[in-house]
This record gives structure tokens, sequence and C-alpha cells, in this order.
């Protein structure tokens, strides 16, 4: 508790209403399958379906996403965006009581949710630096990780329990005045935000072109980026049919599959708890790989016969999820430099994200094509095989990732500088 004083009061809201939110969209992630798979009779591939549309957005607006944020306070953005989404998903249970509800409509709830989630993860992620000291920013993520695991150990529990009660909407209904509260949280805050300067006028392509090409030039950001696209790939092809495959393979009711959700979800709250303790022994950049390499292959045990195998499968993956993302997002916190990281997070979450639609396409494709079952155990061997790019990477030989600022980019310098005679791409070292 005492090292929560020491983050500050406007980390604390942020954080209160971070978790409210999270509580909320976890909800929301077992209710929205239980709605398409219990409510609307939905096939394998439309189940599906709505998580690929729900990401969607980041292959379409998220680097313009990225380049737009660096130019504004983050603060406004990231309010905006919970009251967005919590009139779209306060619309669903609307819809219901007016016998309206379809799966288009909640194939479009969740597309207009992901829009508003591309806007709000670059804003947040931009933000976090300028309310916590860089010093506390490894403490800080944990702890927010930290909650979102909790958070989705109560949330999928909770949604069953709701289904069983008031029908599987009622989660949608949740998650919908959860975006309300972190809204009113964010508003609470009361350090002031610095406008970002900007020194000379920049084109939009450009400014999205410097994000590209600074995570292209950079070794470590480029592995993440592409192990983040493939590991991606192979989780929410996975996770995508999961419910099908309790519901169907299973013959889980739903509130068993909410608590079956829920104990999945402990693996990321001891990721969260041994984390930092990894990171000191190990060094940071061993303990990311040590969270992935231990992870992957109990992977392939999770579509095996029974309940057991898929929560132990799905504690093991969870934790080893939660370790490396507190890792990894410290990690370009502290490395990239502020007046560019809206873009780096854009242009990274352009191809990390951009595979998840994809990987939730090929689940709903390949379930109905060779089963549920088969479907996940590819899904398995394809997050196993993906370790290959990260055991060729430079991480091998780091004890600790990097903390040094990066390069600076030709279009970021003062316009009386002239520009690069060639723009092949490359940055100068």
């Amino acid at each position: 508790m005492q090292a929560v004083q020491r983050l500050g009061r406007d980390f604390r809201l942020l954080w209160a209403g971070e978790t409210v939110s999270m509580v909320g969209s976890a909800v929301a992630g077992t209710a929205l399958p239980l709605v398409a798979v219990v409510g609307l009779r939905a096939s394998t591939f439309e189940v599906a379906l709505l998580t690929a549309v729900a990401w969607l957005p980041w292959l379409v607006v998220g680097l313009p996403a990225g380049a737009w944020v660096d130019r504004v306070r983050k603060r406004p953005v990231m309010v905006a965006c919970n009251t967005v989404s919590m009139l779209v998903f306060v619309s669903v249970p609307l819809a219901q009581v007016a016998g309206v509800l379809s799966v288009p409509y909640l194939l479009g709830a969740a597309l207009a949710g992901g829009i508003a989630n591309v806007f709000f993860s670059v804003a947040y992620r931009s933000y976090l630096p300028a309310i916590v000291d860089g010093d506390q920013l490894l403490k800080a993520n944990t702890r927010l990780l930290g909650s979102e695991s909790v958070a989705q150990v109560g949330g999928p529990g909770l949604a069953g329990v709701l289904a069983a009660a008031f029908g599987p909407v009622s989660g949608v209904l949740v998650d919908a005045v959860s975006f309300g509260v972190s809204a009113l949280c964010l508003k609470g805050i009361r350090r002031v935000e610095p406008k970002p300067v900007v020194t000379q006028r920049v084109r939009l392509r450009t400014q999205v072109a410097d994000g590209m090409r600074f995570v292209a030039d950079d070794p470590y950001l480029r592995v993440l980026v592409l192990f983040g696209a493939a590991s991606n790939l192979a989780l929410d092809g996975y996770a995508s049919i999961q419910v099908v495959f309790l519901a169907r393979d299973l013959g889980a009711g739903v509130g068993t599959i909410g608590v079956v959700l829920a104990l999945v979800e402990v693996g990321g709250v001891v990721g969260a708890l041994l984390v930092t303790r990894l990171a000191g022994r190990f060094g940071t950049a061993r303990a990311f790989l040590l969270c992935e390499v231990l992870a992957a292959p109990v992977m392939l045990i999770g579509p095996l016969d029974g309940l057991t195998c898929f929560v132990v499968a799905g504690i093991a993956v969870t934790g080893g999820l939660v370790g490396s993302n507190v890792l990894t997002g410290t990690f370009r916190q502290r490395y990239c430099p502020p007046e560019l990281f809206g873009r780096i997070t854009a242009s990274s979450a352009v191809v990390n994200y951009g595979t998840i639609p994809l990987g939730a396409f090929l689940g709903g494709v390949l379930g109905e094509a060779l089963g549920v079952r088969e479907t996940m155990f590819i899904m398995a061997g394809v997050q196993l095989a993906s370790l290959v790019i990260l055991l060729k990477s430079p991480l091998r030989r780091d004890r600790d990732f990097p903390t040094a600022a990066a390069r600076p980019l030709q279009s970021l310098q003062p316009p009386h500088q002239p520009p690069p005679a060639a723009r092949s791409g490359s940055s100068p070292g």
C-alpha cells in the first residue's frame, strides 16, 4: 500500500477507473460470445467473427490514430472513447428489449467498440508516463496488469452468474456501466498534461511513416512486433472458438463456462505477482523469454478431453502472457522517445493486433471445416513455433532490455535543417 501511495493520487484514479473498466470488459468478453451462442444460435464462424471485427479497426485506423494522438493531449481522447464505448454497448440490451438484437447488430457493436478502443489504447499507453515517473513505470504497469488479471478472474465467472440469472446480454450492460465509471475517474485526475510541442508542420502521412520506420529499424522493437504478430494469430485463433469448444464439445453450461474461464485467468494474477521478482533475479529480457518459453508448450494440452486440461493450459498461457506484457510494456515506455510514443505504439499495434482478426477468422473457418478441437491444436502448434522468432533474436544474449533513448528521426528535427537526400527509410545511427 505504501508503494501505491508513492505512485500518487492521479495514478490511483487511473488505476481505479481502468480496473472497473477491465472488469466490465472481462464480463463482456464472455457475455458477447454467450449472447451469440446461446441467445442467437450463432455458428462457430459467426462467434469467431465477433473477435475479428472487434480488432479489425487496428488495421484500418491504427496508424493515423497513433500520429493524431501524438499531436493532442491524451486524457480528453480517453474520456471521449470511454463515453462512446458506453453508448455503443448500452445499446445492445436496449436492442434486445426492442426485439431487434441479431448477430449483425452484435457485429456492428463490436466494430464500433473496436474503433473507440484503438484511439483509447494508443492514448492510454502514451498517457501513463505523463503521470508516473520513469523509475515507477514497472511498478505502475505491474499494478495495472495485475488488476487486469484479477478482473479477468472475476469477469467470466460474473458473466456466467449474470447469464444464468438475467440472460447473457446483462453482462454487456455491466460493460457499458464500467466505461462510464472509467470516464468519471479520468476526469478527476488533477495533473495538467503538457500539450505536445510541434516544432514544425508535418503531414500526417509523414508522421505515420516516422513511426513505422522507427519500429522497422530498431532490432528490439522489430523482434517484439514480429513475435507479437505470430503469437496473437495463434492465441486469438484459439480463444475465438474456446466458448464454442466448452459449450458444444465438452457440454459445459453457461455457469460452468464462466467458472472455467475465471480459473484460467488465475494464471494472470500469478504472472503479475511474480514478474517483478523474476526480472530482479534473471533480468528483464531473460524473464520475458522465460515467461514465453515455459508457457507455450503447455497450450498443447488445452484441447484434450476434460475441463482440467483446458484450465491447466489456460493458467500457464495467461500467466506467461501477463508477465511478458508487463516487461515489454515497461521497456517501450522507457526506451521510446515521448514525442514518438503514440506513433511507435500504433505502428507496433497495427502489426501485432492486425493478426488478431486474421487469427479469429482462421479459427472460425478452420473450426467449421476441420472441427473446433482440431483447430485449437493447430493454433497451439503455431504458438509454439512462434518462439523461434525470439530464440533467433538479440534478446537471447541480453540479461536486460536496453533503456537508452533511441535515435531521433529526420522529420522531427528543426525545420531549418535540410531533409535527407534520399528517403530510403533508414535513419542515421
